[in-house]
């Protein structure tokens, strides 16, 4: 990085943490570190809400998932509209008529004490350990790319974020978020436009797509049919982005207390509903054009040469390894077939401008054929990094696109783009730290203490908690290292295997009145949470065939069927009142 890039960077890192401690002014009581006061409009609702889901996993990630395995990643979000106006109609009108401070509250008046306790724990447990791959996924790429210590980069990342996390709770976090999504969506506009202007002269954004889509990265609707009928490993598909990926948004936007602590900051119940409803509208267009970035990505490197492996810390170890010899020999061979792709994908550009329907076809398919070889020898070295001779990290997926702008962009952007990483991992880490110490300081210890506490006791103790949350995030991130091919389909599996238990039960709440068994609800949770890490576990090991979409929907299923069965069998507890 240049002088100007370290400069820009700065400048943009402590300008967020200024502007936080500014909007940090709230009023001393839960009320107002937790919820603002319930005073936010629907538009700062929904920029909070964006904020706290597009975390920099998405934006370092993304568009390194549309270059390895196209676009077809976006069906994941093709539930979200429907689950956003499921949690409108049923949700949000009990939490507000309730004034809850946390979602497991209700839990408690509609079921007991210990259920309440063991959902908010299950959340606690999901959240705090995704919030540390948040932290370390940044963290890890900025390490390897630039040379950083990686511990240093993991108290950098968390510690700054906690600055104004701790001061000013709610109120600085939807404020910076605010303004963090602004810079972030300019400067990924301008990522993907340079990407576009860096193409060959002549060479324009419709041609890309027209390349990226003979390639096979444009895949944004896939059935998950094959000859031999549904496959019901494939990840993304039609089918698990409709079923599963609607319980996976249900859960998440409508019982993680992450994302319900959001919209309970709003003014009204119809601030908080638009501000649901808005987010389910403009989500698949920011997550497709996310996604776009990394198709237009592999459309550039067909016109340049691309590395091998996108980590170079990676190619260092193989490099000092017995296989060095091999690996380059791999290495020349796959820069020969990049340069007989550029030759033909010129060709073929220029075919389509002619509108030469047949040298198109021709073309298209000398080049898939290419790419086929290239694809081969990157799985090869692959292969090669994972084995025991070099034991290193095979997965470079998550390196594609910081790769492309430490080669390629501009001094100063590079500063910028940078900058993002730490903004877009600062927006959902200050929200997640700040959901952690509300349900800690409401579900637990409200819960559990036996003395009255005054209001600004409550306060400096949240701030305490707030301060646990983080320091327990940045560990969890010094010992995260092996965590998935994507750190966007990582963090997305780690929720699966608690989203569909906690939405189980909720769902038992508030639409299966007949269930009035407490006990019969604890059992059922735990019941299924163990059948749900099994079936993961089996699928893991690849005794079954399950994308973790799926991981969901099984949750949610095995919630109401025990609850209903241990109630008929057991248990026939005393009416509780409708809510």
């Amino acid at each position: 990085m240049t002088t100007l890039d370290w400069i820009v960077l700065v400048i943009t890192l402590l300008g967020i943490v200024f502007y936080g401690l500014y909007k940090s002014r709230t009023t001393r009581n839960l009320d107002g570190y937790f919820l603002s006061d319930r005073s936010m409009p629907w538009g700062i609702v929904l920029l909070s809400i964006m904020g706290t889901q597009a975390s920099a996993i998405t934006f370092i990630s993304a568009p390194g998932q549309a270059y390895t395995d196209g676009m077809r990643f976006v069906q994941q979000y093709f539930g979200l509209p429907l689950a956003m106006v499921v949690i409108c109609i049923a949700f949000v009108p009990i939490f507000s008529k309730l004034k809850v401070y946390t979602a497991y509250e209700y839990l408690e008046t509609r079921f007991d004490g210990k259920t309440r306790m063991l959902i908010s724990f299950l959340f606690l447990l999901n959240r705090g350990l995704s919030t540390g791959i948040s932290v370390f996924a940044p963290s890890i790429i900025l390490s390897s790319m630039l040379g950083w210590n990686i511990y240093w980069t993991n108290i950098f990342m968390g510690g700054l974020v906690l600055i104004y996390t701790m001061s000013g709770g709610a109120r600085a976090v939807a404020n910076t978020q605010k303004l963090q999504l602004v810079i972030i969506f300019s400067g990924m506009f301008l990522a993907a436009f340079m990407v576009v202007r860096m193409l060959p002269a002549g060479v324009g954004f419709t041609d890309a797509l027209h390349v990226s889509g003979k390639l096979g990265k444009l895949n944004v609707i896939s059935t998950g049919f094959t000859k031999n009928g549904f496959d019901w490993s494939d990840q993304y598909n039609l089918f698990s982005g409709l079923i599963g990926g609607f319980f996976l948004m249900l859960s998440y936007f409508g019982a993680d207390q992450s994302q319900v602590g959001r919209y309970l900051t709003a003014k009204s119940l119809t601030e908080s509903r638009m501000g649901l409803l808005m987010n389910g509208l403009v989500k698949i267009p920011m997550q497709f054009c996310i996604l776009l970035i990394g198709a237009l990505l592999f459309t550039f490197y067909q016109f340049n040469k691309a590395p091998v492996f996108f980590n170079d810390r990676q190619i260092t170890k193989i490099e000092n390894s017995s296989l060095k010899d091999s690996f380059h020999l791999a290495e020349t061979e796959y820069g020969k077939i990049s340069l007989q792709k550029q030759q033909v994908v010129e060709s073929f550009t220029n075919s389509l401008h002619a509108k030469r329907e047949d040298s198109m076809t021709v073309n298209a398919a000398a080049l898939n054929q290419l790419q086929q070889r290239s694809d081969s020898i990157r799985k090869k070295v692959k292969g090669w990094i994972k084995s025991k001779a070099v034991g290193g990290d095979s997965s470079d997926t998550n390196y594609i696109f910081l790769r492309f702008v430490l080669d390629y962009l501009p001094a100063g952007l590079v500063g910028l783009l940078i900058a993002i990483i730490f903004l877009a991992s600062w927006g959902s880490i200050a929200a997640a730290i700040n959901s952690l110490a509300s349900c800690t300081m409401i579900d637990f210890h409200r819960k559990l203490s036996k003395k009255d506490i005054l209001p600004e006791r409550e306060y400096v103790l949240s701030k305490w908690y707030t301060l646990g949350w983080g320091i327990f995030c940045i560990i969890v991130a010094m010992f995260t290292y092996d965590i998935g091919n994507s750190l966007i389909e990582a963090v997305n599996v780690l929720g699966s295997l608690f989203y569909g238990v906690i939405l189980g039960v909720f769902v038992v709440a508030f639409f299966l009145k007949n269930i009035k068994s407490s006990k019969a609800v604890f059992l059922a949770a735990i019941l299924a949470e163990l059948i749900v890490l099994l079936v993961f576990a089996l699928a893991k090991n690849g005794v079954i065939k399950l994308g973790f979409l799926w991981l969901n929907p099984i949750g949610v299923f095995f919630v109401i069927f025990f609850s209903l069965l241990l109630q008929t069998l057991f248990w026939k507890e005393e009416k509780k009142p409708s809510l």
